[in-house]
């Protein structure tokens, strides 16, 4: 006898039907609290590699890890009920070879029970997405600044001034930027993250390729926008031009933590109410 959920999660054949359609809404989480609060309002959670920055401090995303991916997927996923749930490939994990990175990714799928990954990467990385697609792995691409290569970029700036500035002037010229979208969406990837990239740039990749567009510092002409959750509830001491904070979280939370440590050193808490005693005998 099979196993049904009561609740049909989303699955990236859904998402790929958006194109053109609602907005498609994208947040990350990392754990199982937050996933729970997330799934309530988006279609997808990305448990993007984007933990290294912010559970865990590193300054770059190099440092992430496999396992750390597949910890924190599986407890997103026990958070959520109905969003796809997409996990992050980290550095390392995929570019070797296309075997390489099929294996990193089964494990992923296997040990999280996650919907999707996602890769970084243009046309240098289309054989690998279609050799992961025609396995049944869905694929999410992630084009434009790509964090991963921070090494080799320099800086976290924003990409494909040179081509934006065509466009805005009317050329109708192709350019890397667009080469990369295109590639990906052939290559059989179900939507594409366009981080960081011009405007008019932005608008035109989700003019010309049949998969949805996510946006984060892009176009609001993109099928969809993501997130970092700490960032956009005011979590971060830092946050890029294209965040908007919708809440200020921080300093609620360190009031309240500042009155905790003021509240045990004068022996106010706890009070009678948070203690067990002793009931009498009847």
């Amino acid at each position: 006898m099979s196993v049904q959920s009561a609740v049909k999660r989303k699955t990236a054949p859904d998402i790929l039907k958006r194109k053109g359609g609602d907005p498609i809404v994208m947040l990350t989480a990392y754990h199982a609290h937050t996933a729970r609060l997330v799934d309530k309002y988006c279609d997808v959670i990305l448990v993007g590699d984007s933990l290294g920055n912010v559970m865990h401090g590193f300054e770059t995303t190099v440092p992430v890890t496999l396992d750390m991916m597949i910890l924190q997927g599986h407890a997103v996923m026990r958070g959520s009920q109905e969003a796809l749930v997409v996990v992050d490939m980290p550095f390392g994990s995929y570019e070797a070879s296309k075997e390489q990175a099929f294996h990193s990714a089964v494990r992923i799928m296997k040990e999280t029970h996650c919907g999707a990954v996602k890769m970084e990467g243009g046309v240098r990385m289309a054989e690998t997405i279609e050799f992961l697609t025609t396995r049944g792995i869905p694929v999410m691409g992630h084009i434009g600044l790509t964090p991963q290569s921070i090494n080799t970029l320099g800086s976290f700036k924003s990409q494909g001034k040179d081509e934006a500035i065509k466009i805005a002037a009317g050329e109708n010229a192709s350019g890397p930027f667009q080469d990369d979208a295109r590639a990906v969406a052939q290559a059989g990837a179900f939507s594409i993250v366009v981080e960081a990239v011009a405007e008019p740039l932005a608008r035109r990749i989700t003019e010309i390729v049949s998969v949805p567009t996510i946006g984060i510092g892009a176009s609001n002409a993109c099928d969809g926008q993501v997130l970092v959750l700490e960032d956009m509830l005011g979590l971060s001491p830092w946050v890029p031009k294209f965040v908007k904070r919708y809440g200020n979280l921080g300093p609620g939370i360190e009031a309240a933590i500042q009155d905790y440590a003021k509240e045990v050193r004068s022996r106010a808490f706890p009070g009678p109410e948070h203690v067990y005693g002793i009931k009498p005998k009847g």
